[in-house]
């Protein structure tokens, strides 16, 4: 049996039920309106930013929750930003689980394998958080703009990220990102734990392909909403269009172009 064209627990020489498209509608509506609520989360802290003016200059350290606001303001970011181009994969999953349901197997909510793939964001977003917090205390990002505030560190971070770009686990990781039907049917794991965990492979995955690139706001300024929105538009490219693979090389060459000139410049 040929299992990358058959989906888990269907048996030899009978077809696959269609199941209903509603489950689907309803889990991409799910998934569009969570991505516009970090959207909105993310506009209304930039708008409380600007009002601030240079009033967390005169601020403080950062205790606890402060730092946990952090956390949040960056979790919440990566799920805007990376919720979008993992949809196929979500609605794979979901279809799947349909077809189980409707033979009467054992299923399980998809909800657990979104929050799997959040985890895997969420570890991010905690070395995202620890890593500003220990820049500002050396003043090498600038606590208002969340931007590096070193022309040498910004021209470092991106020939990282643009030789990181065409290296072979860059490349792997891309593959498994860019094919839903062939990870759920090779990967499948029953059970809730088993989805948590297929959520988690799937979110480390696309950790490995798109970290770099979310480094990089660092660069541009975690609250440059334009800059956040293009990045988000490269991620959606490099995973879900025919010419992925090849916006994500000649991207690193372009970023590496970046860095060379930024560190000559210094």
């Amino acid at each position: 049996m040929d299992i990358s064209r058959r989906s888990p627990g269907v048996p030899e020489g009978q077809p696959s039920p269609t199941p209903s498209p509603s489950p689907r509608l309803a889990i991409a509506a799910a998934l569009v309106g969570i991505t516009a609520l970090c959207w909105l989360y993310l506009f209304a802290e930039e708008a409380d930013m600007r009002a601030m003016g240079d009033m967390t200059m005169a601020m403080p350290a950062k205790g606890a929750l402060d730092l946990v606001l952090l956390l949040v303001m960056w979790w919440i970011m990566m799920i805007g930003m990376m919720l979008p181009s993992a949809a196929p994969m979500i609605l794979t999953f979901a279809t799947v689980n349909a077809r189980r349901r409707a033979r009467a197997q054992p299923w399980v909510p998809t909800a657990l394998f979104v929050a799997g793939y959040g985890l895997a964001w969420g570890g991010f977003s905690i070395a995202a958080t620890l890593a500003q917090w220990g820049l500002e205390s050396v003043a090498l990002v600038s606590p208002m703009a969340m931007a590096v505030t070193s022309t040498r560190l910004g021209g470092i971070l991106f020939l990282a990220a643009g030789l990181y770009q065409l290296t072979p686990l860059k490349h792997a990781c891309l593959i498994a990102c860019r094919s839903p039907f062939d990870f759920v049917v090779n990967r499948w794991r029953d059970g809730a734990a088993g989805a948590l965990r297929m959520g988690l492979e799937h979110g480390l995955s696309c950790l490995g392909c798109c970290w770099i690139l979310m480094a990089l706001l660092f660069v541009f300024g975690a609250m440059n909403l334009l800059w956040v929105a293009f990045l988000a538009v490269v991620v959606l490219v490099e995973k879900l269009l025919p010419f992925g693979e090849w916006t994500a090389r000649i991207g690193g060459f372009l970023l590496m172009g970046c860095g060379l000139g930024l560190l000559v410049g210094v």
